[in-house]
């Protein structure tokens, strides 16, 4: 099962609630479903939990059924429609709607000013028309509707509840998208998803992590390869002093620190420093070796 239809399943597990935040989700779901007009309300769905709570939801909401139910298929699409007019006036009546007037669907905000109706507008709105990624792929939520106004005014919507989300357009819908994981988990938590948040914020979590053990191994990896190139710097200037002199000609301190390297040609500055005799500081090796490149330098 893909995350969308877990998430869908565990929002379908909700109880109905009271009969205005019903009128509220079934709202969302008709506004980003496949069609809302005077003539007919359609829906069309493969999601077997989705299209189980349909017929509660518009029960509890409106008190009453669907003119056509769906065949018992254990797979395929799966459609719901109310064609009788007495039916669509009450629903459109409901929420404040003229059957007769309405050209194009709009967001009726006065059905939604309370905080709970707006959250089960938007799940309902995600039931119907929206996805999400799995985040272990990565991190995109939408929700698509064919009712351009719909979504400027759900934007509007998702703004007041404190959500930015972008906009887009795709094969004649338009829609509304969020790219941050941490938003997409809050937006889940709004709308019941708790289960799916988590699922979210955890695959953050391990990504962030993964992406920072890459970085401290490519950055532990560039670091080694300084230590062998200075090493090779270093060897090669203590090659040609032996070449032109010999060590016996450098100053003891620095014939112990050439003789060090020598025997440890892959150590780094630190570790070279604690297996001076006696032990030295890291500054102290440092400045020695570079004495070595100088008069290595001289030479050449």
């Amino acid at each position: 099962m893909s995350f969308s239809s877990e998430t869908k399943s565990e929002l379908c597990l909700l109880r109905t609630g009271k009969k205005e935040l019903a009128v509220a989700e079934c709202y969302g779901i008709l506004l980003y479903g496949s069609c809302f007009s005077a003539r007919e309300i359609r829906l069309v769905t493969s999601q077997r939990d989705f299209a189980a709570r349909l017929p509660r939801l518009f029960r509890r909401a409106f008190s009453l059924d669907f003119d056509e139910l769906p065949a018992d298929a254990p797979s395929g699409k799966l459609r719901f429609a109310i064609t009788k007019p007495e039916k669509l006036l009450q629903i459109f009546e409901t929420f404040g709607l003229d059957v007769h007037a309405t050209l194009s669907q709009h967001v009726n905000f006065g059905v939604l000013e309370e905080d709970a109706a707006r959250c089960a507008f938007v799940r309902g709105a995600f039931l119907s028309g929206g996805s999400a990624t799995d985040p272990e792929k990565g991190f995109h939520l939408e929700l698509a509707t064919s009712h351009h106004s719909v979504c400027r005014e759900t934007k509007s919507l998702l703004q007041d509840m404190g959500f930015e989300p972008k906009e887009a357009m795709r094969g004649g819908h338009a829609l509304l998208y969020f790219k941050r994981a941490d938003v997409i988990a809050d937006f889940l938590t709004a709308i019941g998803a708790m289960n799916a948040s988590m699922g979210v914020q955890t695959a953050k979590v391990e990504k962030d992590m993964r992406n920072m053990i890459t970085r401290r191994v490519n950055c532990d990896s560039a670091n080694a390869d300084k230590v062998v190139a200075a090493a090779q710097e270093q060897l090669d200037a203590i090659r040609r002093i032996v070449r032109s002199h010999g060590l016996n000609a450098l100053p003891e301190p620095l014939k112990d620190t050439a003789l060090l390297r020598i025997a440890n040609p892959e150590a780094s500055l630190s570790d070279l420093a604690q297996l001076s005799s006696p032990p030295v500081t890291k500054s102290c090796l440092n400045h020695r070796l570079k004495k070595i490149l100088s008069l290595a330098e001289r030479e050449r």
